[in-house]
């Protein structure tokens, strides 16, 4: 692959991004995985809808603030399961940007951020269904102007590995950034992951293109709209698997798998979530791996904002710890029903 190469730290990096000795860096747990994060730092605005959205009239809600952004989010959570969490991202110079930087580093997560003078920390309205499905409005703000400048040579180092959120390689303007941090981590020798982020973005900025960016990378997250949208890019996507069980369990597993096999092909492991279907790992060579989901019960759910997010820490810390695909799709679920079943998309812990 031939990436932009990225340069030193921007000069209006936050003097306060990187701790003392003795704050979160430290508190990882002894032998834990290093993992550097890099993607949307964000505000959301969580509406939880009493009812259906009701157009040009009045909806009630129960609305409050959040911390938010897909890689903010997982690597909160995977500092609350032990990992050395290093979240690189750009905020703006306003009370929203520090107040970002302050909550995940009240959670053990280390954070490089560079400073935007002239654009606001991102927003993002979230509008939570009585069901717990999410819609989301977002700001990019800050986000959008991510430059590779903006990345710190020191954290792509051997033996860490890097996790990118797909919306900083699907948005135009924070590409480079992207590309220069994998070009980084794959000369340090560091392993990768990029979560494929949201069909919407990746079906805009094309699919075919987003499998090339990725090639090469060592695991793939997608959903199951992110999966179907990738394999029908892929140039050799196989057929459906026929099925014997007709259950919905079932056709949703195999036909996941078939995505899976053909997303495999431009990555080591690719892991497609299914939500209350659970989830599955496909390798390059055609072999998978399936768990069910984590049960809820009835009427528990109740906000899957970051619910992938989550899923993402969980996988990435067993796999780096002990790799077992079972194990770590276990461990995606677990931490992901934790997620639905809290209002916000962040760990608590």
């Amino acid at each position: 692959m031939n990436r932009a190469a990225a340069g030193a730290a921007a000069p209006d990096q936050d003097p306060a991004g990187t701790e003392p000795a003795d704050q979160p860096a430290a508190k990882a747990a002894s032998g834990a995985p290093t993992v550097v994060l890099l993607g949307d730092v964000m505000t959301d605005l969580v509406a939880r809808l009493a009812g259906p959205l009701v157009p040009a009239s009045d909806s009630p809600a129960r609305i409050s603030v959040e911390g938010g952004g897909a890689a903010a989010n997982t690597a909160s959570w995977l500092a609350s399961l032990g990992a050395h969490s290093v979240l690189l991202g750009r905020v703006g110079d306003d009370a929203a940007g520090r107040a970002a930087a302050n909550g995940l580093r009240a959670h053990g997560v280390e954070t490089r951020f560079a400073i935007d003078r002239q654009r606001p920390t991102g927003t993002v309205i979230v509008l939570v269904e009585p069901g717990g499905e999410r819609t989301m409005v977002p700001d990019a703000g800050a986000n959008e102007a991510l430059t590779a400048d903006d990345l710190p040579y020191d954290v792509f180092t051997p033996g860490a590995h890097l996790h990118l959120s797909g919306y900083t390689l699907l948005r135009p303007s924070s590409r480079e950034a992207a590309l220069a941090a994998l070009d980084l981590a794959h000369e340090a020798g560091m392993t990768t992951s990029v979560d494929a982020a949201s069909v919407g973005p990746l079906e805009t900025a094309g699919a075919e293109r987003f499998l090339d960016w990725i090639d090469g990378i060592d695991l793939l997250f997608a959903n199951q709209a992110e999966a179907r949208t990738l394999a029908s890019a892929a140039h050799s996507a196989p057929p459906p698997i026929p099925a014997t069980d007709q259950s919905p369990a079932t056709i949703h597993r195999l036909n996941s798998v078939s995505a899976a096999r053909a997303i495999a092909e431009h990555c080591g492991l690719a892991v497609v979530k299914l939500g209350a279907f659970g989830a599955l790992a496909c390798s390059s060579t055609g072999d998978y791996e399936y768990v069910d989901a984590v049960p809820l019960g009835a009427d528990v759910a109740i906000d899957s904002t970051g619910a992938g997010d989550a899923f993402a820490a969980g996988f990435l810390k067993q796999w780096l710890t002990a790799p077992s695909l079972a194990e770590a799709l276990r461990s995606g679920c677990v931490l992901a029903a934790r997620a639905v079943r809290m209002v916000g998309a962040r760990s608590v812990s």
